[in-house]
């Protein structure tokens, strides 16, 4: 039983301002595994109060003196990391090999991406006689989901410092455990009193008092687009900046050749991992038309061979974060059946032998069209939907025809076709070959969002841009 008692507010672990706290479930057991203080207004000023009065000396440090705090941060966050992976386990019910592998793995990624980027980045550039300066924005308000919790909080924590700002964080009430494990690597760290701050709680005290502070001068929100919405609205009358990554329904377009079961086999098992849970997942499975038996047949092959159960063993993948998305996801396979798809692999209910713990079967289906609504709706767990396509024309229509576009892969040998579906997708990352990069920017069109995350992308999101005109008038 875990109990998180306090804040981490101007440099000390500060009672909150109320009594209130909350209790986190384990997903694979369906018990408390442990408690947390919940935020309020209170303690969301007392936090921008004190990032408001570290900005002014952590803006004007150095690029050196930034550089050492990061790769000190990075020193820490080695040190830490099986304590990383166990909170990540006991709050979202990640296997241990996701949560001590990949899912840690990307904070430190995204660590040592941001310090690659500081050492060279160019804060003032001349254009003829006008000095162009990008500067710090200021005190920045950050709110982060429960599915990549160490993911999202490293592509908002890191390059916000690293710019120059301040930031208050308000890690999901789902996922709190790996928030304080984070905010106890900063304080170890030596970050300077104020420069981060930790504030637990839910949407409507704190995520609300948050983004609509008059002293937060930008949000960098990671969320559902309802969500979203909501977030922009409240900052909308302080006029400050709002970056938004939402929801998906991405496209996965398998190419027409010898290695068309292969690309299948691994569009499943890069679906299902973190259960599923992931805004860029490829949930749409695209494939031609006189080849869908073989990719029916792959897909279930895949499928069956995915493990579920402890979290704790050996497994492929553990159980969904709570009770809400288990029943949200048990509704979109019920009203797939019910409106003519079929089940290939998985299904409805629990995975056999799994009487507790919010596990879902891993579930493709075939014979779905893009107007059902698991073609137009987000899922967030193992579920796969086949789509046939006559040509790469009617692919390219398919994988558009969605109000999001976060994320699309093209699977294939031919590179210079897959070059060309690439240019045509409206997603703001477009994968080929589950091509992967630190370095490349990630972010939405439509409703998946606006504004882009990792790598220098990321910077721009936390600086002002400044013109000092007749800089150099000779």
């Amino acid at each position: 039983m875990r109990t998180l008692s306090s804040f981490y507010i101007g440099g000390t672990w500060t009672a909150p301002a109320g009594p209130a706290v909350f209790e986190v479930i384990d997903p694979a057991t369906e018990e408390v595994a442990g408690t947390v203080a919940q935020g309020s207004a209170a303690d969301v000023d007392r936090a921008v109060t004190a990032a408001r009065a570290a900005f002014p000396a952590w803006s004007a440090t150095s690029v050196a003196d930034r550089l050492a705090v990061l790769r000190a941060i990075g020193v820490e966050y080695e040190r830490r990391r099986a304590d990383l992976a166990a909170a990540l386990t006991a709050e979202m019910g990640a296997p241990a090999a996701l949560a001590g592998g990949f899912q840690v793995d990307l904070g430190a990624g995204h660590l040592a991406t941001v310090i690659e980027i500081l050492e060279t980045f160019a804060f003032e550039e001349r254009r003829g006689a006008t000095l162009i300066v990008k500067e710090p924005i200021g005190v920045c308000g950050l709110i982060t989901p429960w599915n990549w919790p160490l993911n999202q909080i490293a592509v908002k924590v890191f390059p916000a410092l690293a710019a120059g700002c301040t930031v208050v964080l308000k890690p999901s009430e789902q996922s709190p455990f790996s928030g304080a494990v984070f905010a106890e690597i900063l304080d170890a760290a030596g970050v300077p009193a104020g420069v981060f701050n930790l504030v637990q709680g839910d949407g409507p005290n704190v995520g609300v008092p948050l983004s609509s502070h008059p002293e937060v001068d930008m949000v960098s929100f990671t969320g559902s687009t309802r969500a979203g919405i909501e977030i922009a609205r409240n900052a909308a009358a302080g006029v400050k900046r709002v970056t938004q990554e939402l929801g998906g329904k991405g496209a996965n377009i398998v190419l027409d050749d010898e290695a068309l079961a292969a690309n299948v086999g691994s569009a499943v098992g890069t679906l299902v991992a973190n259960s599923g849970q992931t805004c860029s997942a490829l949930t749409r499975l695209l494939v031609p038309r006189h080849r869908v038996e073989e990719a029916v047949a792959a897909a279930k092959v895949a499928a069956d061979a995915v493990t579920v159960g402890d979290p704790h063993g050996e497994v492929t993948i553990g159980p969904v974060v709570s009770a809400r998305q288990f029943d949200k996801i048990q509704s979109l396979i019920r009203t797939a059946i019910d409106e003519g798809a079929t089940v290939v692999a998985g299904g409805p209910g629990r995975p056999e032998g799994l009487d507790r713990g919010y596990y879902v079967k891993p579930t493709v289906f075939a014979e779905v069209t893009n107007d059902m609504t698991i073609a137009r709706e987000e899922i967030f767990g193992p579920v796969l939907t086949i789509i046939a396509y006559d040509d790469l024309d009617h692919a390219v229509e398919i994988a558009n025809d969605t109000e999001y576009g976060l994320a699309a892969n093209i699977a294939g040998a031919d590179l210079e076709t897959a070059r060309a579906l690439a240019r045509r997708v409206r997603s703001g990352w477009v994968s080929i070959n589950d091509a992967f990069d630190f370095h490349c920017p990630f972010g939405g069109y439509r409703k998946s969002g606006n504004g882009r995350e990792w790598g220098e992308f990321g910077f721009h999101e936390y600086l002002e841009i400044k013109g000092v005109l007749g800089y150099d008038p000779s």
